[in-house]
């Protein structure tokens, strides 16, 4: 979900294991031709949030992942909602395809979190996200339980806690 914190630790994340990272907020506007702090006050299903650009930039970094697991990179990050069972299937099936270990991490946190970071984020020229409040609740509304993934594949977390601490549940 938006403002879970998902972002912060996975680049963290990525930074700490020396790992290529992509994040769906910056690929999505790198192929809109935008800068990624240009903000888009599309609503969620409009303008290069439409199910057709999110399965673009769904593929897109999942292109980037295959491309560097040719290379010999031991691991990315694919920081996005991944909201649909279908976008986290295809996650499953290029991992099982190159013979990889797969873990996806639920963050969440409490709404009252959640609307201050969203506060915090509107402030933020440097933002990439252009996630607010009701595109939130419209998330949370469609939002797919991850309920098909087995439990070596997944984890959640509370993302309340600090991100050094949040990484000690995610390193495996």
């Amino acid at each position: 979900m938006i403002a879970s914190g998902k972002s912060t630790l996975a680049e963290l994340f990525a930074a700490t294991q020396d790992l290529p990272y992509y994040n769906t907020d910056r690929v999505r506007k790198e192929l809109a031709g935008l800068a990624t702090n240009e903000r888009r006050p599309d609503g969620m299903g409009q303008g290069i949030y439409t199910p057709e650009f999110s399965e673009k930039t769904y593929q897109t970094m999942l292109n980037s992942a295959a491309q560097d697991f040719n290379k010999g990179t031991t691991g990315v990050v694919l920081d996005g909602s991944y909201s649909k069972a279908a976008d986290r299937q295809k996650v499953s099936e290029l991992a099982s395809t190159l013979t990889l270990q797969i873990r996806f991490i639920l963050c969440s946190c409490s709404e009252q979190e959640t609307q201050r970071r969203l506060a915090l984020r509107a402030q933020d020229p440097n933002a990439v996200s252009d996630g607010r409040w009701e595109i939130f609740v419209q998330q949370r509304a469609t939002f797919e339980q991850p309920d098909e993934l087995p439990p070596h594949q997944f984890a959640h977390i509370d993302t309340e806690a600090e991100p050094q601490e949040l990484l000690r549940h995610i390193i495996f």
